[in-house]
């Protein structure tokens, strides 16, 4: 999709872009009538030459003045069948340009790429929802909750959602204390926020799935548990053996989905998380992998074959299972911290640093991501608070010296969190000196917690050997304690937690597994390619 806008006006996109969009345009199935709310300020007349050049680049297209709910704001219809209930309030840019164009193309006709289950899941709900969702266009997280509403108000007329770029709706923000990226409302209500794929804010509306949907699942020659880099290298390295691969994940991509700038991937220069993530799944999607989203695995137990039993009841079973259910953000568990969230406690400096401009924020952890963080947002907020509880920063050399340069930031070591303060929102922080013994208190309007990642591995205790951590133990084949089960990923006791790494280690824990079934299963039972 169109990658590369992240600035306010239209009129900048390069020859190279209008050429790509020329071309999803083309792909139009139906007669689209965009209805455009401005008046005289300068986002309005950006919009109205956006949806004028649209108009211009398709014969299909047709723009026409309307009052809408807000102002400036378009919406996507087609032609002779009533609103469509997609509307985008402000300029769809930056990240949200793809959102731009994937919404004109199915709300034109184009079926989204869903599972027909997950369709009937959303063509059966009655009540009327309307979503409002709150966006920065420097968020990569919120195209994807924008995305997925806007696919549900496509295959379903009770359903509408507009997406409110919060640059552009400064007043909004304000009045319902909007301080973190995606937000959403249902009717009215804050429903969540945070990066939510389409079967997420389906279980969350209460449309669960019942598990109904695995009852006829064939037993598995290599089953993955977990969808991020090991998990899909896992599988591509199992299906490319030609034996029945699949893969049973809460979130395709996992933590990956929530890094900005990745800079070490051998081979490619730079990209980001939310890009390589559907570079993963367009990959795995290339073979005959049965792919499960949004289910999360509940319990594992070795019988003749290896059970993995999930949340909603359903039972998957695997000659050999592939455990890569990565990590997620480490917690600082003080007070303040679960009260505040999306109230001033961020994870994500990149989506959510934008709300703080002007402001004053700490940014917890003295690693890599603590001090990339405090650099990030220096150059948005008024002055940035570096928190490290040890006695001195643990980032590399060259980011110390770059965070220690900025003159509106201040690093302070040998202090320990110990109280996130406000009333409504943050308002400070309190940290014990672990030297002196001394309380002190700061005031900041945000913060943000960068220290470290916790293996999600808690449904297995009991099961398969962790170490102290929490970590799986594995032998240099992937192999864990348990006959046919494998280990791959962050979720690992593997030193070092780089994406690299992750996807070294599943393609090693895939031919471990291939190698287990040679050697244990009978070879008339799965087909070697």
């Amino acid at each position: 999709m169109i990658r590369g806008i992240h600035t306010a006006a239209y009129a900048v996109l390069d020859n190279q872009i209008k050429a790509q969009l020329q071309q999803y345009l083309s792909m139009l199935e139906g007669d689209l009538l965009i209805k455009v709310s401005v008046n005289d300020d300068k986002t309005s007349q950006e919009m109205l030459n956006l949806v004028e050049e649209l108009e211009k680049m398709s014969p299909r297209i047709t723009v026409q003045h309307a009052l809408l709910e807000r102002t400036p704001s378009f919406s996507i219809n087609k032609v002779g069948e009533g609103d469509s209930g997609i509307t985008f309030a402000g300029l769809p840019l930056g990240h949200e340009f793809t959102s731009l164009v994937l919404a004109l193309l199915q709300v034109s006709g184009r079926a989204p790429k869903i599972d027909a289950a997950v369709v009937k899941r959303i063509q059966a709900i009655k009540q009327p929802l309307k979503f409002e969702t709150y966006v920065s266009l420097t968020c990569h997280n919120c195209p994807d909750v924008v995305q997925a509403l806007n696919i549900m108000a496509v295959l379903n007329p009770n359903i509408s959602n507009v997406m409110i770029e919060g640059g552009a709706f400064q007043a909004e923000i304000k009045d319902r204390d909007i301080m973190a990226v995606p937000t959403v409302y249902l009717n009215g209500e804050n429903f969540g926020g945070g990066r939510m794929e389409l079967e997420d804010i389906l279980t969350k509306l209460g449309e669960v799935s019942d598990g109904s949907e695995f009852a006829d699942k064939e037993v598995f020659d290599v089953l993955v548990v977990g969808g991020g880099p090991a998990g899909s290298a896992a599988a591509i390295y199992s299906a490319r053996k030609g034996i029945r691969t699949g893969i049973v994940a809460e979130r395709f991509g996992g933590q990956v989905n929530d890094t900005l700038s990745i800079e070490n991937i051998i081979g490619t220069k730079a990209t980001e998380g939310p890009a390589f993530v559907s570079s993963l799944e367009a990959h795995v999607l290339d073979y005959e992998i049965d792919v499960m989203k949004s289910q999360r695995a509940a319990k594992i137990e070795k019988k003749d074959l290896i059970e993995v039993t999930l949340e909603n009841g359903a039972v998957l079973k695997g000659k050999t299972v592939i455990l890569s259910t990565g990590a997620r953000y480490r917690q600082l568990e003080v007070p303040g911290e679960e009260e505040f969230k999306n109230k001033g406690v961020a994870y994500c400096p990149h989506c959510d640093g934008p709300i703080f401009k002007g402001k004053d924020v700490a940014v917890i952890g003295g690693g890599n991501s603590g001090v990339e963080a405090a650099i990030d947002l220096a150059g948005i907020v008024n002055r940035v608070t570096l928190i490290q509880r040890n006695g001195e920063l643990k980032a590399d050399k060259v980011l110390q010296e770059r965070v220690r340069s900025l003159k509106n930031v201040t690093v302070i070591t040998n202090a320990l969190t110990t109280e996130i303060t406000g009333t409504d929102k943050v308002n400070g922080l309190t940290y014990k000196d672990v030297v002196t013994g001394e309380e002190k208190h700061i005031e900041v309007q945000g913060v943000f917690v960068q220290i470290g990642l916790l293996p999600n591995t808690e449904f297995l205790e009991g099961t398969v050997e962790m170490n102290a951590h929490g970590e799986i133990v594995i032998d240099k084949h992937g192999a864990t304690n348990i006959p046919g089960v494998f280990a791959a990923g962050d979720c690992t006791d593997t030193v070092y937690k780089q994406i690299v790494i992750s996807m070294g280690s599943g393609a090693t824990a895939a031919l471990g597994a291939f190698d287990y079934m040679i050697r244990n299963v009978d070879s008339r039972e799965f087909v070697k390619a």
